[in-house]
């Protein structure tokens, strides 16, 4: 289903419209690997066999955790437009 203009206008200031969990998911694992991400991010999806598929299950049904990772990856992502010095 393709998102309306009405739709896409709703959230101009949300910086993770239209960014897939997935996506963040697999950036902040390639980023940090599972070992570093599970120390900044304490919970058993980063740290017991971890997978892109487990972490999004979890992910997807608690809140808090999917918080948390979309901090992280708002603030890596920031941090590496600022050293390379792109605008964010």
């Amino acid at each position: 289903m393709k998102p309306d203009k009405n739709h896409l206008a709703s959230q101009p200031s949300n910086p993770l419209h239209g960014i897939r969990l997935v996506d963040i998911v697999e950036y902040l694992q390639e980023k940090y690997g599972w070992e570093e991400l599970g120390s900044r991010i304490r919970i058993r999806c980063f740290t017991h066999n971890p997978s892109v598929k487990s972490s999004l299950t979890f992910l997807r049904k608690t809140p808090w955790a999917r918080t948390k990772v979309e901090e992280l990856y708002l603030r890596s992502v920031k941090s590496d437009k600022e050293n390379s010095g792109e605008q964010w």
